[in-house]
């Protein structure tokens, strides 16, 4: 069972570490390497907006999954 802020928590402060929480490898992979990819962008200014993107559905997905698996 995973909790729903534990997830959160997780996906806060790295994306992707709270999908591989509720068992998402695939998805918590891939959130992840977009967010280090955008994060390089954003020494352009245009990786921001997408990080932001990426961070803030990963923790929503994060979420919304454990609430689901509970």
């Amino acid at each position: 069972m995973a909790s729903p802020l534990i997830a959160v928590i997780l996906s806060f402060f790295i994306p992707g570490l709270g999908q591989f929480y509720t068992g998402q490898l695939v998805k918590a992979i891939i959130l992840f390497v977009a967010a280090v990819i955008f994060g390089a962008l954003s020494t352009i200014l245009i990786g921001i907006p997408f990080y932001l993107i990426v961070w803030i559905y990963s923790m929503f997905d994060a979420y919304s999954k454990a609430k689901e698996s509970n």
